[in-house]
Parts: structure tokens; sequence; C-alpha cells
């Protein structure tokens, strides 16, 4: 099984590598899975859920940590900047979509101002 994964990863990564385009699915997976990972620790430790809630967070936080390290940057620390603000903006979706809570314009400034923010990180290396 070990070498299978591994068959699929390293496919995954030439994939990855060979689409300047990949930032646009694998940001937005890895927040999905995320912030689904989070929420099932919030679900255990604030909502009084089953700890049986906290094994798809486990995996669901491993997903997260593979799809980020798909993407074609030359550091670390850069992925996970720009990804920050791809957060941000899933966080304030989930709020909306999951939670039923109507982000506030100031939910929806900051995100802006964090996108723009990865934005200028992301074009700024790319033009180095």
């Amino acid at each position: 099984m070990p070498t299978t994964f591994m068959a699929l990863s390293s496919r995954a990564a030439n994939l990855t590598r060979d689409s300047s385009m990949s930032i646009l699915w694998i940001y937005p997976l890895a927040a999905l899975a995320e912030i689904a990972g989070c929420f099932s620790f919030w679900a255990w430790w604030k909502l009084e859920r089953s700890p049986g809630w906290l094994i798809p967070g486990m995996l669901s936080l491993a997903l997260f940590a593979w799809l980020l390290s798909l993407v074609d940057v030359s550091h670390a620390g850069r992925a996970f900047a720009v990804y920050g603000g791809v957060y941000i903006a899933a966080s304030v979706a989930w709020l909306w979509l999951v939670e039923q809570q109507l982000p506030s314009r100031w939910d929806l400034l900051g995100t802006l101002v964090c996108l723009a923010g990865s934005a200028i990180i992301v074009l700024g290396a790319r033009a180095q």
C-alpha cells in the first residue's frame, strides 16, 4: 500500500508542477481539508460531540498538509503565506455556508485585503 500511495503522490506532484494553475485548485482544497479537520476538533471539544469526530478530523488535516506540499513554489514559507489569504476566504465562506452566520462587511473587507496580499506574494514570486 505505501508503494501505491507513493506512486499516486508522485503522479499528483508531476501534474501540479506541469500546471501553473495548480494553486487555483490546490489551495481551496487544502483550505477545505484544514477547516473540516479543525472543525472536527472544535465539535468534539466545544460542542461536546463524540471523540469519533477526531478520526476524520486527523485524516482531513493530513490531507491538508499533503495538498499544501504539492504547490509549486521555491520555498515552503511562501506557499504558506499565500495560502493564508485563501484560508481566510475559505473560513469566511465556512462561517456563512456551514455555520449560517452572515459575514459582516468587515469580514468581507478583511478577506479582500488578505487575498490581495496573497496575490501580491504569488505574482511577485513568479516575476522574479
